[in-house]
């Protein structure tokens, strides 16, 4: 169970060069995210994000974003979440190399 912190694993993830253009488009992403979660102004993150309860909307936001930065790794996708594992330890390691 990884927890987020800046020397165990955000600064230590590979995430990919972006150009301007996927920068923009991240950015809309996160947004479009954001502005559905404004449709549901009663409802805490927890209930937004509980798996039985999220909103159709709020989970179609997510994969189209999520959809998103998995093609940024690899154009195909992953057909599991074995190989994406395998392909960002792969690319963690060679950045360890490359320094």
């Amino acid at each position: 169970d990884y927890r987020y912190s800046s020397s165990l694993v955000y600064n230590t993830f590979p995430f990919p060069k972006l150009s301007d253009i996927q920068k923009n488009d991240l950015t809309e992403l996160a947004f479009e995210i954001l502005s559905v979660r404004e449709n549901y102004p009663n409802k805490t993150l927890a209930k937004l994000y509980d798996p039985d309860l999220m909103p159709k909307d709020l989970k179609d936001a997510h994969k189209k974003n999520d959809d998103y930065v998995e093609r940024l790794y690899n154009k195909k996708g992953f057909d599991s979440d074995k190989s994406r594992l395998d392909f960002l330890i792969e690319l963690y390691e060679t950045n360890l190399l490359e320094g």
